[in-house]
């Protein structure tokens, strides 16, 4: 039995990603609780604290389910708000406002378990002096908030290089292009390290995906960087036409039309996939059957 490929390994945990993407932040910040309960508790025990040990397990475990909790929205946010080289500058302050509002929701809702839990006891939890706290506070969650985005990045780089990602083709810095940069005929494809030309007419489609566009070869899909508008304007009309604001289409890789109840249609394509096609768009794929 031959080695899987890139492709087909990521084909086939693509079904399991969002299970182990969970799983892993859930693990991460249970470990995380569970070494800072130790280490909190063998500071008590060293300096002669009257804590007791479930005491420092409340503060551990509060402070880092919490956290947990508000990974998704840290998630979201950087989707929406993302730290790239062309958008650092504009994108970063948004980042310091998130990772302070991060760090208050962070600390209110955990001052709340807190408090919970030590009525559960009988005593009263005491946060200390808040502006010392906040501050304090702020400089662990603001270096959590860090971490967090620098595993994002991370693991999203592993999947770019097990994936490929795809870019236009720039004018070189001296002489003369050797084809067309507004209108290229192949795109340059990084994978694992490698680059190789991949030929426009090979692509079957392209479809948006947030910052990216997915471009469609041979059943594998490459990451470019971009909007879908922007390289519409850059590939050859008579061969790549939009279906739908999200789809545009190679229209010699397309089999056949299959209209739809309501008045859309699904696109046959040639390796037997299926797009979808707005009804607004449908009068642009003239000829086929």
């Amino acid at each position: 039995m031959g080695s899987l490929s890139g492709h087909d390994l990521l084909r086939r945990y693509r079904p399991w990603r969002p299970a182990v993407e969970a799983g892993f932040w859930i693990a991460f910040f249970a470990l995380r609780a569970a070494i800072d309960s130790e280490i909190g508790w063998l500071d008590i025990t060293r300096a002669h604290l009257p804590f007791q040990r479930w005491e420092a397990a409340t503060w551990e475990w509060s402070s880092n389910l919490v956290m947990l909790a508000l990974v998704p929205l840290i998630l979201i946010f950087e989707r929406n708000v993302p730290l790239r080289v062309g958008t650092l500058r504009r994108n970063l302050p948004w980042h310091v406002l998130a990772s302070i509002v991060f760090s208050f929701a962070h600390v209110a809702t955990m001052v709340a378990v807190r408090k919970a839990v030590y009525a559960t006891a009988g005593l009263r939890y005491d946060f200390g002096s808040l502006p010392t706290e906040l501050a304090y506070e702020y400089l662990k969650d603001g270096r959590a908030y860090v971490l967090i985005l620098l595993i994002v990045a991370a693991y999203r780089l592993f999947l770019l290089r097990v994936q490929g990602e795809a870019r236009l083709l720039a004018a070189p810095d001296t002489g003369h292009a050797v084809e067309s940069v507004e209108r290229p005929e192949r795109f340059l494809v990084r994978k694992l390290g490698k680059e190789f030309l991949l030929p426009a007419a090979e692509i079957e489609w392209l479809q948006a995906s947030g910052n990216y566009v997915n471009v469609r070869v041979r059943e594998r899909d490459y990451p470019l960087r971009g909007t879908l508008a922007a390289i519409e304007r850059r590939l050859d009309p008579a061969v790549f036409v939009r279906v739908h604001r999200g789809f545009i289409v190679n229209v010699r890789q397309v089999a056949g039309i299959e209209p739809t109840d309501d008045g859309d249609a699904r696109l046959r394509m040639r390796d037997g996939t299926t797009v979808p096609c707005s009804r607004a768009y449908r009068h642009r794929l003239p000829g086929i059957a």
